[in-house]
């Protein structure tokens, strides 16, 4: 007798035999026992969990010599006749070669006479999606109301393809991918049966590279028996699969986490000289980061996940080493990894950023914390940075202070906004610092004014978008701890892009820095003032001279455009910051944010 293979030589012929797939065969043996047994089911699920060997199994229970019955002899002449593949009543039918409208033609003919010997004619058809859209056009009013004597069983690796009008007609039971405990479990016994001795952790790491199928990981084992012999080893499944050793993922991500660079890239490098998968690779650590993840969140628990007992002491060591935050963050790199490393050119290369940027997103600062920690020091009224803050490496500040009279620009005149500002100083308080002396809710006009242009510079050095469209807003109102802050109606179609929660910190901020903490702010629309002049914005020198020194001429205007001039009878409508549309489409900033966002500029408006 010629050689069978393992997948068929231990392929399931009852129902209790399969393996992992309780929640199918259970349902199908109650509709037997209960005679509520349907004229159409569709099998789906990836490949090598079980969708023909269920219709299969299926098969012979309606048609064995009692039937229907769950449960019949294994010496069964109809059973035998099924499982053999000579069955005239049992037609296996391969959707990939008979998609065409004829064969479904010859389908329907067939149907109609009676079975030879046994109760039901059965049509199994494997790959159902494969059929063409003719076909399965063909095939709907037989589908729908069959003879009494006819059952159709489909099996399919991608029921999206199959169209709606055909789902509708079916009883759909979805197969998953069996977990690597049950595969590990099988593969155990069927080296027993075979007299074949293998260690526990190459059963893992077959289960690892079958990835949920249970016809992979047989026709593995079948291979390793033929290379190895009757002792198999871990090594011996790893070359074969170029898998990488359960221990070099946990010290690699173990890198990862601790933050040793030349570590990580040094295991990389071993891996690949080794010959190992890449792109599996990643998808270890894929596997493994959201293992740490998952048992981080639960406590400890690992019943949601699919490890050996030595992988459990590596997690309760490495979950301890990152937040929550951290591990997610990890996991979008590796995603956004494994999503491009089908088109990279060099995968290594690839990898080798990969890594060290999951080292840098273990240790980054979300927005969010950022922004609380601002509104903690805008509550407590602390000029300082809190250490937390300042050791984020994208927080930066500038200590601000109040300019005196001498230093304020003259009105009308206004300074052209920083394209790109320079680099603020990071800086921690060595000593602390005095309270800071609260200023006067602003009562004259002028005052307020003051108070609006100097506002305005300090959020220009920070967001110079914000600032673009302040400058055409003005100062309505300062009552108690409200700023109102007015747009003409020329200008309201500004407000909805200013007035939203990161501008409200941001104006906050700066008020508090200018003497006026717990500022509530509110945006409306209204008239400008009639005799309002321009937006006057001073310039604050970094370091404050030592004593007010009235500009030289042609130095006064070393940062504008425009000459001085006195203040403007009445507010201009027009935008007082030059502005040049291509100056602002060409700007670093503004492409840096089309490539992140993938974004094109649809109108430019000043």
């Amino acid at each position: 007798m010629s050689y069978q293979v393992i997948a068929r030589k231990y392929r399931p012929q009852r129902f209790a035999d399969v393996v992992g797939q309780e929640h199918v065969t259970q349902t199908l043996a109650n509709a037997i026992e209960q005679k509520r047994i349907a004229h159409a089911y569709l099998f789906c699920g990836p490949r090598g969990t079980g969708k023909t060997t269920v219709a299969r199994i299926f098969a012979k229970c309606l048609n064995c010599t009692d039937g229907p019955s769950v449960e019949f002899a294994a010496n069964d002449s109809r059973c035998i006749e099924i499982t053999e593949g000579r069955a005239l009543d049992v037609l296996e039918i391969d959707g990939a070669s008979n998609n065409g409208v004829e064969q479904v033609r010859e389908l329907r003919e067939t149907c109609k006479y009676a079975p030879a010997s046994m109760k039901f004619k059965i049509y199994i058809i494997d790959e159902v999606h494969m059929l063409s859209t003719a076909a399965f056009n063909a095939l709907l009013k037989t589908l729908e109301e069959p003879p009494a004597h006819v059952k159709f069983m489909f099996a399919t690796t991608d029921p999206e393809k199959v169209l709606p009008t055909i789902l509708s007609r079916c009883q759909r039971f979805d197969l998953r991918r069996i977990p690597s405990a049950l595969i590990v479990k099988h593969l155990a016994l069927i080296a027993s049966q075979e007299k074949v001795t293998i260690d526990e952790p190459a059963l893992f790491a077959i289960a690892r590279g079958a990835d949920g199928g249970m016809r992979d990981a047989e026709s593995t084992l079948d291979q390793l028996i033929s290379f190895c012999g009757e002792k198999i080893e871990e090594p011996d499944v790893l070359s074969m699969f170029g898998l990488a050793a359960q221990g070099q993922i946990l010290e690699l991500s173990r890198a990862v986490l601790a933050g040793e660079i030349p570590t990580a890239l040094q295991q990389l490098n071993e891996l690949a000289q080794h010959g190992k998968d890449l792109g599996r690779l990643v998808g270890d650590l894929l596997n493994h980061f959201r293992n740490l993840l998952i048992f981080q969140v639960s406590r400890g628990d690992v019943n949601m996940l699919e490890v050996s007992e030595a992988e459990v002491a590596a997690l309760k060591t490495q979950a301890a080493m990152a937040s929550t935050e951290g591990f997610t963050r990890i996991l979008e790199v590796l995603a956004d990894a494994e999503l491009r490393l089908r088109d990279a050119a060099s995968k290594k290369i690839l990898i080798e950023v990969t890594l060290l940027k999951a080292i840098e997103a273990r240790s980054a600062v979300n927005l969010d914390a950022v922004l609380k920690q601002l509104n903690a020091l805008r509550g407590s009224g602390s000029a300082g940075v809190s250490p937390a803050v300042a050791a984020s490496p994208t927080i930066v500040t500038r200590p601000t202070a109040a300019p005196s009279p001498a230093q304020t620009v003259a009105a009308g005149v206004t300074s052209a906004p920083q394209r790109n500002p320079p680099p603020a100083i990071v800086s921690a308080p060595t000593a602390p610092t005095a309270p800071a002396v609260l200023a006067e809710t602003p009562g004259s006009p002028a005052a307020l004014e003051e108070l609006w242009a100097r506002l305005i510079e300090a959020v220009g050095r920070v967001s110079p978008f914000t600032r673009t469209y302040l400058v055409d807003a003005y100062p309505a109102a300062f009552k108690g701890s409200v700023f109102t802050i007015g747009f003409d109606p020329e200008f309201a179609d500004q407000l909805g892009l200013v007035d939203n929660a990161r501008n409200h910190t941001l104006l906050q901020t700066k008020l508090a820095e200018l003497g006026h903490p717990n500022t509530q702010l509110r945006f409306v629309k209204a008239e400008a003032p009639a005799g309002r002049g321009a937006v006057a914005a001073p310039t604050v020198p970094a370091v404050p001279p030592a004593a007010p020194v009235a500009p030289k001429p042609n130095e006064g205007t070393a940062k504008t455009n425009e000459p001085k001039t006195a203040p403007a009878p009445a507010r201009e409508k027009s935008a007082s910051v030059p502005f040049n549309k291509d100056d602002f489409k060409n700007d670093p900033l503004i492409q840096k944010a089309l490539e992140v966002f993938k974004g094109q500029i649809v109108e430019v408006r000043a």
